[in-house]
């Protein structure tokens, strides 16, 4: 009787054993593709290239302000970012909306900077112009910049947001590397060394300049997450986790790059305004690095919380030490005209963003470089 019991005992636990391991085996592990499926590509993501598309001719269009005496109209700016299905606009949030358009907007700052020449002083006139082959306001703020880089994340990032938050699907990852910037052929690089048709663009392409190309930089990671994502959507429901993983992924690496490159920007004013006696042309480059640190970062303010890792009150923080907070007039000539005193908020701003995401000291180390134009690839 004790032997039947032990031998009853024994199967249970054997007819156990092998229920659980059916159960353990019943979902194999995700296997990840090793190349990208770019079937039917160009048509699913046709939206999202011509969004970027879209943003690319509008940069040129402000672009034509840094020839003195060259006029850009506002109506052509308004023109612009409404054209198309979906226009500039209709993608953008509200709030970057609100900081382009109407009265004294930034295309109305931007039109009415053109034509004119300017100097960068606290004696401030007039309503600005170009400066060392940039057009600035009349506060020393490059428009240019707060529309191009300010796009990226108010309305390609935005733009990616929407489509995480919908249904996602085979055609998910197309829409997502398309307005990334990226193509199938995922160049890693966005130089004229690379034809035309697969150049990196929009974010992608600072993307590949914070990439080392050694198979783990932002762009390398953003890849190997593309991947993941293709590769759980087509295994099925079963990979929902390592899908979402993938996305979780794919948008902080977004948000890295973009702050790894005001790191970048802030470094490059730093060294150039510490010189002795920098030259114009000097400082009217330092100048436009700062618009591209104060238009990547604004571009994010209101994107929902949700997708981003760094608060709206951060953001406003870092505004103002960039002399340029969200609802007040900007400053910005101070960087070039009372550099001792300005410079240190630039390498505050850099501790910010480090401590935010947890960057390393060797990646803020890395960040000071163009890796693509230092390979020359």
């Amino acid at each position: 009787m004790f032997k039947t019991k032990i031998i009853l005992v024994l199967s249970c636990l054997f007819i156990f054993a092998l229920v659980s391991c059916k159960k353990n085996n019943e979902r194999p592990a995700l296997e990840v593709a090793t190349a990208y499926d770019n079937t039917n590509y160009a048509t699913q993501a046709s939206t999202q290239t011509t969004v970027v598309t879209q943003l690319v001719n509008i940069t040129n269009e402000a672009k034509k302000g840094r020839v003195n005496g060259v006029v850009v109209t506002k109506t052509n700016l308004d023109n612009l970012f409404n054209a198309g299905n979906p226009s500039l606009s209709g993608v953008s949030t509200s709030y970057f909306r609100g900081k382009l358009e109407g009265t004294n907007g930034w295309f109305d700052e931007l039109a009415k900077a053109s034509g004119n020449a300017y100097t960068p002083s606290a004696n401030i006139q007039g309503q600005g112009g170009t400066f060392g082959g940039y057009l600035f306001d009349e506060n020393g703020l490059e428009m240019e910049q707060m529309i191009e880089k300010g796009m990226f994340g108010a309305v390609l990032y935005k733009h990616a947001t929407d489509i995480i938050s919908g249904n996602i699907t085979t055609e998910t990852p197309h829409k997502l590397v398309a307005i990334f910037g990226a193509t199938p052929s995922f160049s890693n690089s966005g130089s004229a060394n690379v034809t035309a048709d697969k150049r990196d663009l929009g974010m992608a392409n600072y993307a590949s300049r914070r990439d080392k190309n050694d198979g783990n930089g932002f762009y390398s990671q953003f890849k190997k997450q593309i991947l993941k994502l293709q590769s759980a959507i087509k295994a099925g429901n079963d990979y929902n986790q390592e899908r979402n993983e993938a996305l979780a992924e794919i948008k902080l690496i977004w948000e890295k790059v973009n702050k790894s490159t005001v790191i970048n920007y802030c470094n490059a004013v730093i060294t150039t305004m510490s010189k002795t006696n920098p030259t114009d042309a000097e400082k009217a480059s330092a100048l436009h690095a700062y618009g591209e640190c104060v238009g990547f970062i604004h571009g994010w303010k209101t994107i929902p919380q949700e997708h981003k890792r760094i608060t709206d009150t951060q953001i406003d923080e870092i505004l103002v030490l960039l002399n340029a907070p969200h609802n007040a007039t900007p400053t910005s000539y101070k960087f070039i005209t009372d550099p001792a005193n300005e410079l240190p908020k630039l390498q505050q701003i850099i501790t910010k963003i480090q401590q935010i995401y947890g960057f390393t000291a060797q990646e803020l180390e890395d960040f000071k470089k163009n890796w693509v134009a230092e390979q020359n690839r």
